[in-house]
């Protein structure tokens, strides 16, 4: 069995960037990753933690500002 390269995984990326285009690129590989732990987490048995509840964030405008005593 032939082991993947650097060059390999170059071509790989390349084609996807042709195929999915750059603007979607991040998104599908954000959903592959997604897809790939759900399964891992399946397989394993590791339900214990749930990743599709993520904190909200906050924007730095909204940001608690240090109050200043004087």
């Amino acid at each position: 069995m032939p082991n993947i390269g650097p060059m390999e995984i170059i071509i790989i990326l390349a084609i996807a960037l042709i195929v999915i285009g750059p603007k979607k690129l991040p998104d599908a590989g954000r959903s592959l990753g997604r897809g790939l732990r759900e399964f891992k987490d399946s397989v394993s048995g590791g339900g214990d933690r749930d990743h599709d509840a993520e904190l909200p964030r906050v924007a730095r405008s909204e940001a608690p500002v240090a109050q200043q005593h004087s």
